[in-house]
């Protein structure tokens, strides 16, 4: 996803990014002839990017398209957006699986091959476009590590050929407009045998050299031939690139189950002819080029209607927290005995004189980041899991300064304070809930959702979550509301349940309702643990990925409820300079700074 700038100081990144990017980059991937992995159908495939590290050379996921059942050469709709800079050597690497179910754990998948290159590569070829061959060697690339692995062991036959990766590449540009439509068809031709067909629509816009790019696929409407789809919403620059008059090709399709769609026809738009609405400009007639070249009486197969039209500027999460809207930010922590005695020097909340330990340094981490979009700089902090004095009883939402009235902390140094307090007079305990402090959170989200006041918690915990279905209906609750909920995992313990949680694959659900939006965000900390002791680095690294999907996940809320950025606050005006003789001489006990 897109990342404002503004989201961490350039100080912090300077040495991570080392330039400012030329320009953002689209990426589309397309595949042919892939391995085909299923015994009754064919491939379910799905294509992950990783990007590689300039100081340590380890991949890190980028990203991951869509799955596409039942084919072999897929055209994926989902893009790849990245910075480009013209002075690095950006190295990318492709892998492609064959997904056997609804895991997000690629080790679970079958391996279909890879392919590397960099993002130079692929703009530097013709029309920036770039085809190779996807292998399996000896050795493939854990997905989760990084590392050489045999091929074997993650589902490849070494030497094998693996069919062709093409990557094409467009510059962006800057329009931010969003146009919104639907269409429907009539009298489209019958191909089903038993019934009528199931049509759906795909939307390509054209490159400089000829070559047409996916952009869009309606949903499938089923047994019929005069289809009513959906709605959809496109950004412009992904229909046109922000030329309107740049040509649109819209294909109709009969969708069948084995992933053999029969094409129905075709028809040209361009933004600028869809944009006159609903008009007799927009009624296409569909053509099937070879039906029309065999008979002689041919004249159309079909006709696709546009319903309506509507256009609107895309707002960022910059332009909200410019008019005003406040980050409210809340911390809870672990206190489980499953972390170990904080006396121990084995545990994970142990307080050494020399260094911070993990909770400290991933809460120091996100909240230096996040406490500049707060403006008074007062932050609940939460403990769960633990016995507290005098009577001993288990709390999972207990002031970390012991305020029942007033949880909030003094910044950063306040919290860290306010933890360092409780260590010392809490008993570590259990169980690993997460429930209540999503619940206390979404109170005070739900108290303001008028865009002025956004509610972001950070939960840092060890363990395996206790209270799974009441922490899945806490989310899905909050899903409607002002709130966004980053998870950083420290130890060594399994996380599948958080990951579940994280939602970016599957959405999750809970008693059949399934969330609004995806505001989970997790992460294992020991990802971020830097060998050689530069924790300045791994932590600017820790904090930029958690904190990642908040702006997405800001500004998909607004949009939901329909809320439009306020204006910016205009700037006072300056005084007018005082007259010399006016002013008066500066008193030796209260001097002008």
């Amino acid at each position: 996803m897109e990342q404002p700038e503004d989201m961490a100081s350039l100080s912090e990144f300077d040495s991570l990014a080392g330039s400012i990017p030329a320009t953002k980059v689209e990426i589309t991937v397309s595949c042919r002839n892939l391995l085909d992995k299923d015994m009754f159908s064919k491939s379910d495939p799905l294509c992950v990017m990783y990007t590689q590290g300039m100081e340590n050379k380890q991949w890190r996921e980028f990203g991951r398209t869509e799955v596409i059942d039942n084919t072999l050469n897929p055209d994926f709709v989902r893009k790849f957006i990245v910075d480009y800079f013209f002075e690095e050597k950006q190295n990318l690497r492709f892998d492609l699986y064959d997904v056997d179910s609804k895991s997000p754990d690629l080790s679970k998948h079958d391996f279909l091959g890879q392919a590397f290159c960099t993002l130079g590569e692929i703009v530097g070829s013709p029309g920036s476009r770039l085809e190779k061959p996807l292998t399996i060697g000896a050795f493939s690339l854990n997905s989760r590590t990084g590392k050489p692995m045999p091929a074997v062991a993650n589902g490849g036959v070494p030497g094998k050929k693996c069919g062709t990766i093409i990557l094409s590449a467009e510059e962006l540009s800057n329009c931010r407009d969003v146009a919104t439509m639907q269409f429907c068809a009539n009298k489209l031709d019958k191909k089903d045998f038993f019934g009528k067909s199931d049509p759906f629509l795909v939307f390509y816009r054209s490159n400089e050299d000829g070559t047409f790019t996916i952009c869009h696929k309606t949903e499938v409407m089923k047994n019929t031939l005069n289809p009513v789809w959906q709605t959809f919403s496109i950004p412009v620059r992904a229909l046109c690139n922000g030329d309107y008059d740049r040509t649109i090709k819209v294909e109709v399709y009969d969708w069948d189950r084995d992933g053999s769609h029969d094409f129905i026809g075709e028809f040209t738009t361009s933004y600028r002819e869809l944009a006159r609405g609903q008009s007799q400009f927009n009624i296409y007639e569909v053509v099937n080029p070879k039906k029309k070249m065999k008979k002689k009486k041919y004249v159309n197969s079909g006709t696709v209607t546009l319903l309506s039209f509507a256009v609107e500027s895309e707002c960022t999460f910059l332009d909200y927290i410019k008019g005003g809207t406040q980050i409210n930010f809340t911390v809870a922590i672990d206190f489980t005995a499953s972390n170990g005695n904080p006396s121990q020097s084995t545990s994970l909340h142990y307080m050494s004189p020399y260094q911070l330990n993990a909770y400290a340094l991933a809460l120091t981490a996100v909240g230096e980041i996040i406490q500049h979009y707060d403006s008074d700089k007062m932050f609940p902090a939460l403990g769960f899991g633990a016995k507290l004095p005098p009577d001993g009883r288990v709390s999972h939402e207990f002031p970390l300064n012991g305020n029942q009235e007033n949880p909030s902390c003094c910044g950063i140094d306040g919290i860290l304070e306010a933890y360092h307090h409780s260590l010392r007079t809490v008993q570590l305990y259990g169980p690993t809930n997460f429930a209540p402090v999503v619940t206390h959170v979404a109170r005070t989200a739900a108290a303001v959702q008028d865009g002025s006041q956004y509610s972001v918690l950070l939960i840092i915990t060890d363990g395996v979550i206790s209270d799974m279905a009441q922490t899945k209906e806490a989310i899905v609750n909050a899903a409607k509301l002002p709130m966004s909920i980053i998870i950083i995992g420290v130890g060594q313990a399994e996380f599948d349940a958080m990951v579940e949680l994280d939602g970016d694959d599957v959405r999750i659900s809970s008693r059949g309702k399934l969330a609004e939006r995806d505001i989970v965000q997790f992460v294992p900390f020991r990802d971020y643990v830097d060998r050689t002791g530069n924790h300045v680095l791994s932590m600017a690294r820790l904090a930029r990925d958690v904190l990642a999907e908040i702006p997405d996940q800001l500004v998909s809320y607004m949009k939901s409820q329909g809320i439009r950025p306020r204006p910016p606050p205009a700037a006072p005006e300056p005084s007018p300079p005082q007259s010399p003789a006016r002013t008066p001489p500066a008193s030796p006990l209260h001097t002008h700074i």
